[in-house]
């Protein structure tokens, strides 16, 4: 089926390109959404016509792309995590994770859109790469440390790990008052 895309289509094309996808795919998700008009003949005369307001329309769509691309590269996402030891996390960092920290910096960013192009396993500085629309791509540095609590996992002289405790606890008893009824 022959249709005019009335929005920019990833692996499609931009607005008012004229385009041959398959007949289920333009009857059921392309036409309902608004995203392209059937490329009848009063279409593309319609689409002639209005060429301008379209235009107009792609560039402000790209702008806004390239605006959302410009502050996403300004970000750096923090994630604290529980490590193991030699900097192995209990877990990972997703695509999930990535998008729930976007959302909490006010940017809504589906997490289809987000592609890690390595597992995040160890702690340590990453890149996280995402779409913003077609042929605008943003990069956003992800960095990944140790929870608090994994100072004492870290540390290998026992005088440091007898200090870590005692700042933990300066108030523990160092004896068990029940040793001394029996």
């Amino acid at each position: 089926m022959r249709i005019i895309l009335q929005e920019p289509v990833e692996h499609l094309g931009n607005i008012g390109d004229t385009v041959t996808v398959a007949d289920g795919y333009a009857r059921n998700y392309l036409l309902p959404t608004g995203r392209a008009i059937i490329a009848n003949e009063s279409n593309v005369n319609y689409v002639k016509h209005h060429l301008r307001g379209l235009e107009k329309k792609r560039l402000r769509h790209q702008a806004d792309g390239e605006a959302l691309r410009d502050r996403l590269q300004t970000l750096t996402l923090e994630f604290e995590r529980k490590v193991g030891e030699q900097g192995k996390l209990f877990g990972s960092v997703t695509v999930m994770d990535i998008a729930e920290k976007l959302n909490e910096n006010d940017v809504e960013i589906d997490r289809r859109k987000i592609e890690l192009p390595e597992a995040i396993k160890n702690i340590g500085d990453f890149k996280a790469l995402v779409k913003v629309q077609i042929g605008i791509v943003a990069e956003i540095k992800v960095v990944v440390v140790g929870d608090q609590d994994d100072e004492v996992l870290a540390a290998t002289d026992d005088a440091a790990v007898a200090e870590i405790i005692e700042s933990v606890a300066p108030d523990a008893p160092t004896e068990n008052p029940e040793a001394g009824e029996a």
